[in-house]
């Protein structure tokens, strides 16, 4: 199956043309805080380092794709081409603060490298077998299993796979053009005796292409002077591990190297070259979300049968019992003592506790579930796909600040339905609140992110363009919805509501507010958890995601669910002769949220994290995504229960 990827450039190479190798962010599944490549001793460009053309999005991701020093020619194989001597910091001493390198490697660093836009994919050789992962990056180096001790990958063969362009045009005199379809790093650590030279070899096709920087004097076949340099043999594992050769300790000078491979493959088009990523090598075969999806509509399925059921069976009795109320006065006595008309009178009183914040929560619960639906529409029509990095996020961002005028209309026709006096306030708090909770969790993570040094920290000017985005689109479009949604008369409803209040007998046990949640959350959650695990293994351990076909229809079976048993809950609560619905309907659908929350700290085993700021990472970030998330649901809930309570009430007769 290819994943085509809309508004891609295609690039096309000639033989010997230079193609970029970019350095991006260092990342660990541990400590979960990016950190930028050149922040260590690395070899570094010899004219500087360029950072690449970064979009709102990469940046709020942590992204940092900068320029690099190591240079590739299209079809052009090199062998144990010198980059630098980097001076690594001081060896592993007991007692001693271990050096920046050391430490990274220690935390499960890997680093991610792009070519032609492609992410490179690692491959790890040992005695046994050959790994290859298309997710994660490559890691920096490795921690030995006898002395414990810390190596860096200081060699790396570059393996670069491509077809020649078919669809360009050709003739006597067209030169053949070339596509990259894969970008894959095989690691190695080799320590290099070596020399420092200031001699520089040819560039030429036949020689180097990068001067030489050192004389090594213990080489390997592939760096071996000795041997023509078209006819060396490619750095192999067998060559590193061979009798008398050490790994490159992460300390001290190490002379850094690398290969280039070319590799033809026909049977890959430039279409189809991220599918090994996105399918993550058949790691996540589509008929596990096909399972999921399967099971979500068992559960929707059963739910609708069971409402089907219980509602139509029920309801159509309610039905003829209580119109017949008009023509059978005998037994209207009896008839009136029991069932849901006896709250006719109450079942649209505006709640009694903070009306002004329920109104809030559903106009945000609103503006959050279009702004989830269309990203999810967008990115499955393969608009917002991986090859165009950070314009997920970009779209998040720009539809959430662009349904502000949803959030003000539903919160100010909701307030006045409620009767609600202070609509000054309510717009202010329907601008504010939400994005007021997420701008504070995000300086104080922003702040952490500072202390760690990480790329995630995001500079003044880059909260300033928030800032503006808050005040000057999101909060404007607020008052605007707010403004058209005041102008419109209050919701109407078929009955009337008494001025006293009626009063509520004891409730069963099975409508305590513990077990509607726990059955109001569990169920919707039953329905989406498979997908919940690949979207946070996409979040937290780099692994890719596009299967997003799949997310909306389980959005649609999760949307469905959540409105299904609230609308079951609500008729249960009717009958039992309680009318304060309005938090109860919102609680029930939104208690999905905390389920999520509780997932959560189950996968965050996962991520064998050892530090105090990683843990405020991953609960603050979810702590608001699962707010976001109940006020979504809370939404669906509220809106659902209101729009079943006028159809039933609409459909009797009240004397």
């Amino acid at each position: 199956m290819a994943y085509y990827l809309p508004g891609v450039n295609i690039h096309s190479f000639q033989e010997g043309d230079e193609i970029k190798l970019k350095v991006n962010k260092m990342t660990s599944t541990q400590t979960q805080f990016p950190l930028d490549y050149y922040k260590f001793p690395f070899c570094q460009p010899t004219d500087g380092v360029k950072v690449d053309h970064e979009n709102l999005g990469e940046f709020l991701e942590g992204d940092r794709i900068e320029s690099s020093p190591y240079l590739l020619r299209m079809k052009k194989h090199m062998y144990c081409e010198q980059v630098c001597v980097a001076n690594l910091g001081r060896g592993e001493q007991p007692h001693l603060n271990s050096n920046k390198v050391v430490k990274v490697i220690r935390k499960n660093y890997h680093n991610n490298w792009i070519v032609d836009n492609l992410s490179a994919a690692s491959k790890i050789e040992n005695d046994e077998l050959v790994t290859t992962r298309y997710w994660q990056g490559f890691p920096v180096g490795f921690i030995a299993e006898d002395n414990k001790k810390a190596y860096v990958h200081n060699h790396v063969n570059i393996e670069l796979f491509y077809h020649k362009a078919a669809d360009l045009p050709t003739g006597d005199n067209a030169i053949p053009e070339y596509r990259i379809v894969r970008f894959m790093v095989e690691p190695f650590s080799i320590k290099h005796d070596h020399d420092a030279t200031e001699e520089e070899s040819p560039t030429d096709s036949t020689e180097h292409f990068l001067p030489t920087v050192a004389k090594i004097t213990n080489p390997i076949a592939s760096c071996n002077p000795a041997t023509p340099y078209n006819d060396r043999p490619h750095t192999s594992y067998n060559m590193v591990v061979e009798s008398g050769r050490e790994p490159q300790p992460a300390s001290g000078k190490a002379l850094f190297t690398y290969d280039v491979i070319w590799t033809e493959d026909s049977n890959t088009t430039w279409a189809s070259r991220w599918d090994v990523y996105l399918n993550m090598n058949g790691a996540v075969p589509a008929k596990v979300h096909w399972v999921s999806i399967f099971n979500s509509m068992v559960i929707v399925f059963v739910l609708s049968a069971m409402i089907a059921a219980i509602l139509v069976r029920n309801l159509r009795r309610d039905f003829a019992r209580y119109n017949k109320l008009a023509t059978d006065e005998e037994k209207a006595e009896d008839l009136e003592e029991f069932g849901w008309k006896l709250v006719h009178a109450d079942v649209f009183r505006p709640p009694s506790t903070y009306p002004m914040l329920l109104a809030v929560g559903c106009g945000t619960g609103a503006q959050i579930l279009l702004m989830v639906f269309f990203t999810v529409v967008f990115a499955s029509l393969g608009f917002l796909n991986p090859a165009r990095r950070g314009t997920l996020l970009m779209a998040e961002l720009f539809l959430f600040v662009m349904m502000g005028g949803v959030n003000g209309y539903v919160t100010a026709r909701l307030y006045k339905t409620f009767k609600g006096k202070a609509w000054q306030r309510a717009t202010t708090m329907t601008a504010v609140l939400f994005p007021g909770i997420s701008f504070v969790f995000f300086i104080g993570l922003n702040i952490l992110a500072w202390s760690q040094e990480s790329t995630d920290r995001v500079p003044f000017t880059t909260l300033l363009v928030l800032i503006i985005l808050w005040f000057g689109i999101s909060t404007p479009l607020v008052f605007v919805g707010a403004y058209f949604g005041y102008k419109q008369e209050a919701i109407e409803f078929p009955v009337n509501t008494s001025s006293i209040p009626r009063q509520i007998p004891d409730q069963p046990w099975f409508m305590g507010l513990p077990f509607t949640l726990f059955v109001g959350g569990i169920l919707p959650f039953g329905s989406c958890f498979v997908e919940l695990y690949y979207i946070l293994a996409s979040v937290w351990q780099e692994y890719y995601y596009y299967v997003f076909g799949f997310l909306l229809a389980v959005l649609f079976i999760l949307v469905v669910t959540c409105a299904e048993i609230t609308v079951l809950f609500t008729y249960f609560q009717l009958c039992s002769e309680n009318y304060h619905w309005w938090w109860r309907a919102f609680g029930n659908a939104g208690s999905t949220a905390i389920w999520v929350f509780l997932y959560s700290l189950v996968y965050f085993q996962q991520l064998e994290a050892n530090t105090m700021a990683t843990y405020f990472l991953y609960f603050g970030y979810t702590s608001l995504v699962c707010l976001g998330m109940f006020c979504m649901m809370g939404f669906v809930g509220v809106g659902c229960s209101l729009w079943f309570n006028q159809i039933i009430f609409a459909s009797i007769k009240i004397d």
